[in-house]
């Protein structure tokens, strides 16, 4: 299921509500990311096929959505259990890092040649939203600013685990 940030003009309440009243809805967004993670997995016949920008935004869909119930769950368990919400405040952290590396990705991977798009039935200019480079941008800024609001810069750096002297 994708859910799409509130700065966006989208009702996230509503959905949010559907997903805390049916857990099983998380069960099958889980479901859905196993079968693409499969899908993607080289077999015998077929070498593997590298990422894709498509996959990518799909993926940075989730990874925000993902961010806001983990803040939205930090942010419960925080007053009853201190210790327990800080774990979960550090898990949205790190998730914003790899949603961060996900935009990034999505960047460096080429684009659709002019010929692919014109015989594509898909036109994303024509999305009320935007083209879908637009959209993960957008997507991404929102989520950003939501997570600076939380968190401090040196919280947002990559930690290493390599000792340093």
């Amino acid at each position: 299921m994708h859910i799409p940030s509130r700065e966006c003009g989208h009702d996230t309440d509503r959905i949010t509500a559907e997903l805390e009243s049916e857990p099983g809805t998380l069960r099958a967004a889980s479901a859905g990311i196993r079968h693409h993670a499969r899908a993607l997995a080289p077999s015998d016949a077929d070498p593997p096929r590298p990422g894709d920008r498509l996959h990518l935004d799909v993926l940075h869909a989730h990874l925000t959505a993902l961010l806001q119930l983990l803040d939205r769950l930090a942010d419960n368990t925080r007053p009853p259990h201190p210790a327990a919400g800080r774990h979960l405040a550090t898990a949205h952290t790190r998730l914003w890092q790899a949603t961060s590396e996900v935009h990034a990705a999505f960047h460096l991977l080429p684009g659709t040649t002019q010929a692919d798009a014109e015989t594509s039935a898909c036109h994303p200019e024509r999305l009320p939203e935007g083209p879908p480079v637009l959209t993960i941008c957008q997507r991404h800024l929102a989520a950003g600013h939501v997570v600076r609001r939380k968190t401090t810069p040196t919280d947002l750096r990559p930690h290493t685990t390599a000792c340093v002297r």
